[in-house]
């Protein structure tokens, strides 16, 4: 008789990006805590998109119906991926300018953000990054992009004792586990979506 077959759990490939393009930026930060904690939960992978490299939108740069190259591997990243992580302070009561370039890129025709999961953190001063959040829910109605809705993150990155050290990375105990909960949800909420639980 043979052995029943070894099923392995699913694995959701999940891609981090950053709206801030700061070298210590501490919402890049969270990206790289989240990387961590991720190595943690079984059936998870997280892997980080560097958005600076992108050009400014300018649709005379798509010709016939090709992107330039890096564009294209943007994209590619993008449509391979099961679920999306975004960290981005606000600016002016929006998401920053890189992060708006690299979402409208990638909604180009085929629309890569479609049908994905997608959660959202960040950190900042007074606003905390809500505003961005805020924005990011309103874009994803349109991308067809589904966000979670618990828990949210937002941390007040100023806080005395800090809660980054002076290379952007999280310090504060508090703030992994509430990124853990994040990343946990997202993963349930991905394997949902896909009718995978």
């Amino acid at each position: 008789m043979a052995a029943p077959a070894i099923t392995s759990s699913p694995v959701v490939r999940v891609v981090a990006l950053c709206g801030s393009l700061r070298k210590a930026s501490y919402n890049r930060g969270l990206l790289r805590a989240a990387m961590d904690i991720s190595k943690s939960v079984d059936g998870l992978e997280i892997e980080y998109v560097d958005i600076s490299p992108l050009p400014f939108l300018n649709t005379d740069l798509e010709v016939g119906g090709t992107y330039p190259p890096v564009v294209e591997d943007f994209r590619q990243r993008i449509l391979a991926a099961d679920a999306v992580l975004f960290a981005s302070p606000d600016y002016n009561y929006s998401i920053t300018g890189p992060l708006k370039n690299a979402i409208d890129w990638a909604s180009r025709p085929p629309n890569v953000w479609a049908n994905k999961a997608a959660a959202m953190v960040s950190t900042a001063g007074g606003t905390r990054g809500q505003l961005a959040q805020y924005q990011l829910r309103q874009m994803g109605v349109f991308l067809d992009l589904h966000f979670i809705n618990k828990p949210e993150f937002s941390l007040y990155a100023f806080s005395n004792p800090p809660k980054f050290d002076q290379s952007g990375n999280l310090m504060d105990e508090s703030a992994k586990e509430n990124l853990k909960e994040v990343l946990l949800s997202l993963l349930n909420f991905t394997l949902r979506l896909q009718g995978k639980i």
